[in-house]
């Protein structure tokens, strides 16, 4: 037991830890969840996310720590990104003739999920560093913690609100558009990729080829449009 413990003190203090950690963990949550047929409440990051968690917390590994040897996987989350090209690109007639459709669709959607989530933290009377935070949730974390750095919010926390939102719609999308009677791939792609960014996407890309291909436009514009008119409207607005 001794020899098992400092083993473990020895592992864990390693940037492999991270690494490994991440790997091995999102391996069997995927496993499950292609066994569970690709249920949306066994989505494989949720589970990766509260199996890491609960192991850091469990043995006060400290997140740096593990973000040392996590961040190699973090780094292919840029080159993943820029893969949702492809389904664009084999798409492209199609997308050019609904441009002005796409635009104007993700124009409101970022309007809608940003500013639902701002009034609500207005109303709710949250301080003015959360407020901040909340307005990119819908846009994918790296890009929303810029925002929120311009706009006077806490980065970290832009983060949090990101990934959440994301959890949020890849668990729930499938339900509220079986609700609404939705089924053409394409809106529900959109959809998705507007209000969840690549969570979203990915979990779009899962079901369908064509709602994937949509879900990875509509994640593309809202970092474009978020980027250039949040400041500008919060400039404004003060």
């Amino acid at each position: 037991m001794a020899d098992f413990v400092d083993m473990w003190v020895y592992l864990s203090q390693t940037p492999l830890f991270g690494l490994a950690a991440t790997l091995v963990t999102y391996v069997s949550a995927h496993a499950v969840y292609d066994r569970m047929n690709r249920a949306p409440w066994a989505n494989p990051v949720l589970w990766s996310v509260v199996c890491i968690g609960c192991v850091l917390v469990a043995t006060d590994i400290p997140y740096p720590t593990y973000f040392a040897g996590a961040q190699f996987v973090h780094v292919l989350l840029g080159p993943a990104v820029v893969a949702l090209a492809w389904p664009l690109w084999q798409r492209r007639s199609e997308i050019r003739r609904r441009g002005m459709a796409l635009m104007l669709g993700a124009i409101l959607g970022g309007l809608a999920a940003g500013g639902s989530a701002v009034l609500l933290a207005w109303a709710f009377d949250m301080p003015t560093e959360v407020l901040r935070s909340l307005a990119p949730k819908s846009v994918t974390a790296p890009v929303a913690m810029g925002i929120a750095e311009r706009l006077g919010g806490v980065p970290a926390l832009a983060a949090v609100f990101a990934v959440l939102t994301g959890m949020v719609g890849a668990l729930s999308a499938k339900y509220l558009f079986n609700l609404l009677r939705i089924d053409s791939w394409a809106v529900r792609g959109f959809a998705i990729g507007t209000a969840s960014h690549g969570i979203g996407a990915a979990r779009a890309l899962e079901v369908h080829p064509d709602a994937g291909a949509y879900a990875g436009i509509a994640l593309g514009l809202q970092v474009v449009l978020a980027s250039l008119l949040m400041p500008l409207v919060f400039r404004w607005l003060s």
